[in-house]
């Protein structure tokens, strides 16, 4: 279903073979809608624009969506979509299921690696963006019919591990004991003690090797280490209102069968080649090659996300690949995305995207940490939250701030602004959910009937209308492009309209035909609202 305003830039696209570019009518009495399509065009044929906005609107056929059009001032034109056609529109879109939001004509196989918390280690303020992002472009991407397939690439292998595992025999830990909590703990401890003792870090880089290489003492505690992890990233899961399990957890180490044979077919088709004792892959436009095998023979990032390509592609039949990670590993991926395709890999027709966010701020614009220095574990940060607002709003909060300005953007960690129920904010968002719920409910319980919606004579009902015919628009552009924050601002603004809708069109207090179009109008809002929260992984409130 096209949207109102998408409808009228084809129509008069098609008669001046130009984008119109549709604005909203800075004022009521301008219409819904003015182009300066004429003023744009007159200089090139060399004529006056209102000459020209005339001959434009004389082969415009809009009879069955606009009142006569109007020329104002130098050469604009107004559009004002007649009321009948808007209440159609919104009593369509209250009767659809999908509320306007399209299904792909080709579905794809996307897999979205996000999240990926380390072993052994609580998560932190450096999991939250991942996580919430990846979250709403498996929400959106779902909603369009695509078939998503989360990876969650989990840090459980590697050379921390023979430090862990080193520093559990040492102090005779049972490792199937301990909470993730003192996990944590323990790995600090692991860390201190390879820094400031020569002979446990010569142990603990041994270890690496036996543990690779399939020592089952050490194969053992590292299960143990998995296993008393996983709930503690579920814990966090849940707490977060993310999409992610235990069957969508793809770590290091399934990867790690794959990497020799991954470097023998590079080395025997000459895309990689030994350079300075290290087998590298070179890639036109980067100074440094991409290592996929170290002098000393291991393997690094590179080799894993070269290895996660490969089988993406050609065991899940992925169409599409996004990474949500850090920004500043952009190079990283453009790189290892380059050697894939060099490979063989990530064929032309298998999109790769890398997409970068920004850094969570404290109130001192530098990056949030806890008060001795480390990294603000995500729990406490919740609970940060939470201190302002109940658990439900608190998430809201926290989801909307990050979603709602451009993903690459840096923004400041501000609890008591983000969850207030003013301004642009999750809570905002909630709070016209449920003022919608509470008009619905004190109808129903008054036995009013919710519409249809057939009469919309007031400019705020209009505008509200406007806005709603759009949502299906938004969420494909959103799919399209992985752009959250056009949702965010959608919504806010559709939570405006609704407010001045609710301040100036009496709903209960008006009469007939008029009060059923604005309960409709307030159900369709309450749905639109509630489905387009719900793609942020936001909950959308029924009191508040």
């Amino acid at each position: 279903m096209s949207s109102l305003p998408s409808l009228l830039t084809e129509r008069v696209q098609s008669v001046t073979g130009v984008d119109p570019e549709m604005r909203p009518a800075t004022k009521p009495q301008f219409g819904h809608f003015q182009s300066n399509v004429a003023l744009r065009l007159a200089k090139a044929e060399g004529r006056p624009p209102r000459e020209v906005a005339a001959s434009i609107v004389e082969k415009l056929q809009l009879d069955d969506l606009c009142e006569p059009l109007e020329i104002a001032g130098p050469g604009f034109i107004n559009f004002r979509i007649k009321a009948s056609v808007l209440a159609r529109t919104a009593q369509e879109l209250l009767e659809d299921e999908r509320l306007g939001i399209p299904l792909t004509e080709q579905p794809q196989r996307v897999v979205i690696d996000y999240s990926a918390p380390n072993v052994a280690k609580q998560m932190h303020v450096g999991h939250l963006r991942t996580t919430i992002i990846g979250d709403c472009f498996n929400r959106v991407l779902t909603a369009e019919g695509d078939t998503v397939i989360p990876q969650n690439h989990i840090g459980d292998w590697g050379t921390q591990f023979g430090m862990l595992i080193e520093q559990i025999l040492e102090e005779g830990i049972d490792a199937s004991s301990l909470t993730l909590a003192e996990a944590d703990e323990l790995y600090k401890r692991a860390a201190a003690h390879f820094k400031s003792d020569d002979d446990f870090a010569t142990r603990a880089r041994a270890r690496v090797s036996t543990f690779q290489g399939g020592d089952e003492e050490s194969l053992r505690i590292w299960k143990q280490l998995v296993d008393i992890s996983k709930p503690g990233f579920n814990e966090a899961y849940e707490r977060l209102n993310v999409l992610l399990a235990d069957d969508d957890l793809a770590g290091e180490s399934t990867y790690n069968d794959d990497l020799p044979v991954l470097v023998k077919e590079l080395e025997e088709s000459g895309v990689a080649v030994v350079d300075d004792g290290a087998l590298c892959v070179f890639v036109d436009g980067f100074e440094a090659p991409l290592i996929v095998r170290k002098r000393d023979g291991g393997y690094g990032y590179a080799t894993t996300d070269l290895a996660a390509i490969r089988r993406r592609v050609r065991e899940l039949d992925a169409n599409r690949i996004i990474y949500v990670t850090d920004a500043r590993q952009a190079g990283h991926f453009a790189q290892v995305f380059a050697a894939a395709r060099k490979a063989g890999y990530l064929p032309d027709s298998v999109q790769a995207q890398h997409i970068g966010y920004g850094m969570v701020l404290g109130d001192d614009n530098k990056p949030l940490k806890s008060r001795d220095g480390s990294a603000f574990k995500l729990s406490d940060l919740l609970d940060l939250a939470e201190q302002n607002a109940t658990p439900e709003i608190a998430l809201a909060a926290i989801k909307y701030a990050d979603l709602s300005s451009g993903l690459q953007k840096d923004y400041v960690f501000d609890p008591e602004r983000m969850t207030q129920t003013t301004g642009d904010t999750g809570p905002y968002l909630q709070y016209a959910h449920a003022r919608c719920a509470q008009i619905l409910r004190t109808a129903d319980a008054q036995g009013l009937a919710v519409g249809p919606i057939t009469v919309l004579d007031e400019p705020a009902e209009q505008q509200l209308a406007l806005l709603l015919s759009r949502f299906g628009e938004v969420v494909d552009e959103v799919a399209e492009a992985l752009t959250p924050h056009k949702l965010c601002t959608y919504l806010y603004e559709l939570a405006s309209a609704y407010a001045s809708f609710y301040e100036q069109c009496p709903v209960l207090k008006s009469e007939g035909e008029v009060r059923a179009s604005r309960l409709g109008l307030c159900a369709l809002t309450r749905k639109v609202l509630a489905k387009g929260l719900d793609l942020l992984g936001i909950e959308a409130p029924e009191r508040m």
